[in-house]
């Protein structure tokens, strides 16, 4: 096996927050090797310290610039429309931000790291809802549908360590809004006359006085009172 000692570095990793003299000298090929702080490896980049905090940095700021190129087709008035830009971002963006999670994850620990990746998110919302800057990141992931970027990476690393065990088991994927269950097929609706066949029935009513809201329920067994319960609620409901 060859190596080239041009495409070869050196790099310290440790943790210890001490100052001490990190600077080694090794050869390959009678060849001095350059010593840096960061590698990029198979897309991710490793810090000395293992934090993961530059490779963060890199991906958010190339997913910005992707985003501000948009800018120029997705106004507020006129431009892409919300579907396709929801496409862009769900296709093009959010796999930048997602790849190598296993790796990294511990680094969104800090806030100072999610908030990079936080940003990011906010400008493409802002983009799909067509909303103004001042809307707060929470009401944007309401408008647009998307899940907060904290979740979704907690979800695929989830996914990741749950698909490595190899195992049969079944997971919950996202369903489209037309494939949902209508209410309306899922409630059991029982025809007059059914009533008879069941020996419990529990009547329950509220009202609202100048003392508060209250509550009552009523539980009859074989048409026989058998218990009754009061609550007192909260007075701003009704």
């Amino acid at each position: 096996m060859t190596f080239n000692e041009q495409k070869s570095k050196v790099m310290m990793i440790s943790r210890k927050k001490r100052r001490e003299n990190k600077d080694v000298s090794i050869y390959l090929n009678n060849k001095l090797l350059e010593q840096v702080n960061t590698i990029k490896c198979l897309g991710i980049i490793i810090d000395s310290k293992l934090n993961f905090r530059e490779h963060l940095i890199y991906t958010s700021t190339k997913c910005s610039k992707l985003i501000h190129a948009l800018s120029k087709s997705a106004k507020l008035s006129w431009g892409l429309k919300h579907e396709a830009l929801n496409t862009i971002y769900k296709g093009a963006i959010l796999p930048l931000m997602l790849y190598g999670v296993p790796v990294w994850i511990g680094a969104m620990a800090k806030k100072c790291n999610k908030i990079l990746y936080t940003r990011v998110q906010r400008l493409m919302n802002i983009k799909i809802a067509k909303a103004y800057r001042t809307t707060s990141g929470e009401a944007l992931s309401v408008l647009t549908g998307i899940t907060p970027i904290e979740i979704k990476v907690a979800e695929t690393d989830r996914l990741y360590h749950i698909t490595r065990d190899r195992q049969n088991r079944q997971l919950d994927h996202e369903e489209e809004l037309k494939d949902w269950t209508h209410s309306a097929d899922a409630v059991r609706i029982s025809e007059h006359g059914q009533e008879k066949e069941q020996t419990i029935h529990i009547y329950t009513d509220g009202s609202k006085n100048e003392h508060g809201v209250c509550s009552g329920s009523a539980v009859y067994l074989q048409n026989k009172l058998i218990r009754q319960l009061k609550h007192k609620l909260h007075n701003m409901l009704t």
